[in-house]
């Protein structure tokens, strides 16, 4: 009498495989498809602010946060900046890095409705995909932390982006390097929040070597780095 031997023929072995493979590479495509779409999504606000400073600009022949006769010409707008061309972190009376999101909000130029207050928060400064907030201001706070960079205007990411996405950003929209070009590494963070670093496990950049500048370090997958795209 002949023993029946169970198991699998080298055809079922193959179409398993076969399956695997696909599902395998389904994943791998969805993958790829949704981190796409956040670094489309991070390019795309940070067009739509910078769109708006710039509109801002050419209306009121002022900057958003800095406008002196905001109160004025704004409906609804409750402080006005000092009007000496910058946004700073305060003109002496008001925060005028949070003040320019109510300005631009109350001018029709982003959505939302922002309103001042002296401690950034939901109600008076937007966020990026990840919960950070954003800032605009006129300061030093991009680049290599460890430089003596000029003061600039420009536009924070904010903190909690995934360094995998800003050098993709950095990739697309300018010369892919954190510490030069128009799209930079920033360490800004709000006040209580775990600031992007340079250094440990978790460090957004690989330092520069001999004639190799330096790079966005993805190889630590830090989810905690910022950018900032200068004006």
């Amino acid at each position: 009498m002949k023993t029946q031997q169970s198991g699998f023929t080298l055809i079922e072995i193959a179409i398993v495989l076969v399956i695997i493979g696909l599902l395998l590479g389904g994943v791998l495509k969805g993958q790829e498809l949704i981190t796409s779409a956040r670094v489309r999504n991070m390019i795309s606000q940070q067009d739509g602010i910078k769109a708006a400073y710039f509109g801002f600009l050419d209306r009121y022949r002022a900057l958003p946060g800095d406008y002196s006769a905001a109160i004025g010409n704004i409906k609804d707008v409750t402080k006005a900046g000092d009007g000496d061309g910058q946004i700073e972190l305060t003109n002496g009376t008001n925060a005028e890095y949070i003040l320019v999101w109510e300005h631009l909000s109350k001018a029709g130029f982003i959505n939302g409705s922002y309103i001042y207050s002296a401690t950034v928060a939901d109600s008076n400064t937007p966020k990026n995909p990840y919960s950070g907030y954003l800032q605009l201001r006129y300061d030093a706070n991009y680049g290599d932390p460890t430089a003596t960079n000029p003061a600039r205007h420009n536009l924070k990411t904010g903190n909690q982006v995934p360094v995998s996405i800003l050098a993709e950003v950095d990739r697309k929209i300018d010369d892919g390097l954190p510490y030069s070009g128009a799209f930079q590494f920033s360490d800004y963070v709000v006040s209580g929040g775990t600031a992007p670093t340079v250094t440990g496990t978790a460090k957004c950049i690989v330092a520069a070597s001999g004639t190799t500048p330096a790079q966005w370090d993805i190889s630590t997958e830090s989810t905690n780095c910022g950018g900032a795209s200068i004006f």
